[in-house]
């Protein structure tokens, strides 16, 4: 996909036909949520081999987590955590049949509709680390795109500027509220300091590319000499301030005392 500003102008439509949160089935407990999702569009915009084609995807997800999904294209089921599919079995015939359904109903909304175009809702981005950062220690951010419409954008890491996708990582489309979607986008880094990364994400709801920067000096924990002296001092304000409470404490009973002296002498 190019530039947001610059997406052909494809007639989008997309239709749900079934977004079901709930109870989960036997195998996932009976306390959790689980949500089965459809959705068909006529075409995809932007350009490349997918430009111009029909695309849907049908998608399960247990406690906000992506299980798998089928897209109308492959025709096959692409597991989110390979492990599962030796647990678990689902036949690509179940999710085939539901895209055919929401195609047929997605033809009948275009007649009705005389293909009126969707509403576009423009995407929100945050960016954050998968592990508390130590400079030099393996981790991976996190790019969390939200609440956007129609389900296609582009993810984009840049690295001090320069473009990097060596061992970059995205699950597919994610339902989330209000009839939206969501996407995360994973890069697996070592912070360094002075390093900064860009997740910039591209949509036809927003007028230019959406960019969120993530440093590593913000998120660095102090030196450990740096720690040493910071708990040196606050340990040294510590004792100071009870040997200097103490003085006082003994001063006033002093005080007291003299004064209440006073009083009886002064009496007589």
């Amino acid at each position: 996909m190019g530039a947001a500003g610059g997406l052909p102008g494809f007639l989008f439509f997309f239709f749900f036909s079934l977004l079901l949160p709930g109870r989960a089935g036997a195998g996932f407990g009976a306390e959790a949520d689980f949500v089965e999702l459809t959705f068909f569009q006529e075409s995809f915009p932007g350009s490349g081999p997918k430009a111009e084609a029909e695309a849907g995807e049908y998608l399960q997800e247990f406690e906000g987590e992506a299980v798998f999904q089928v897209d109308w294209a492959r025709k096959t089921v692409s597991w989110r955590l390979p492990a599962l599919s030796a647990a678990l079995r689902f036949e690509d015939a179940r999710a085939l049949g539901s895209l055919s359904l929401a195609k047929n109903n997605l033809e009948v909304l275009l007649q009705l509709t005389n293909r009126t175009r969707a509403q576009h809702a423009a995407p929100s981005a945050k960016v954050y680390p998968k592990y508390p950062v130590e400079l030099g220690d393996p981790n991976a951010l996190i790019c969390f795109v939200d609440h956007f419409s129609p389900p296609v954008l582009n993810i984009t890491w840049l690295k001090n500027g320069e473009v990097v996708s060596e061992g970059v990582q995205e699950t597919g489309i994610l339902p989330s509220v209000d009839f939206a979607f969501r996407k995360f986008s994973y890069l697996p880094f070592i912070p360094e300091e002075g390093d900064f990364y860009t997740c910039r994400v591209e949509h036809r709801g927003l007028p230019e590319p959406l960019t969120v920067i993530w440093s590593s000096e913000v998120s660095t924990p102090l030196p450990d000499m740096a720690e040493n002296v910071l708990c040196g001092l606050g340990l040294a304000f510590g004792i100071l301030g009870i040997i200097v409470g103490t003085v006082l404490f003994f001063k006033a009973m002093r005080m007291t005392n003299r004064n209440s002296r006073n009083g009886r002498s002064g009496g007589l």
